[in-house]
């Protein structure tokens, strides 16, 4: 009975010793997992100039991109507009100078 009670003894000895290790080994995992997202962090963190920069190329780019479409697109409908004014103001000068010549025309 003596050797059965020490034989457990031990045995829970042993399964201390496993728990107290598995203990050890988890809270390692935990600091290292900590660790590396606070290292991903300060990376993240180290690279948000960069990305702003980046981003705000962009958008300048796109910017410009966009002002040069709006004043093509302005000077095609002034053409346009001209046109049409130029032509009206040919009719016009018609109406006037046919109404000089013939009065009576209206």
């Amino acid at each position: 009975m003596e050797d059965v009670l020490k034989e457990l003894l031990d045995t829970e000895l042993q399964a201390e010793a496993l728990v107290k290790e598995a203990n050890a080994r988890y809270e390692q995992l935990i600091r290292d997992a900590r660790s590396e997202a606070q290292a991903a962090d300060q990376e993240f963190i180290s690279r948000l100039p960069a990305l702003f920069e980046s981003h705000l190329l962009k958008i300048e780019e796109r910017t410009t991109q966009t002002v040069a479409e709006l004043r093509r697109r302005y000077d095609e409908r002034r053409h346009e507009l001209r046109s049409v004014a130029e032509g009206r103001e040919r009719e016009a000068i018609e109406a006037a100078v046919n109404l000089i010549i013939d009065p009576s025309r209206e």
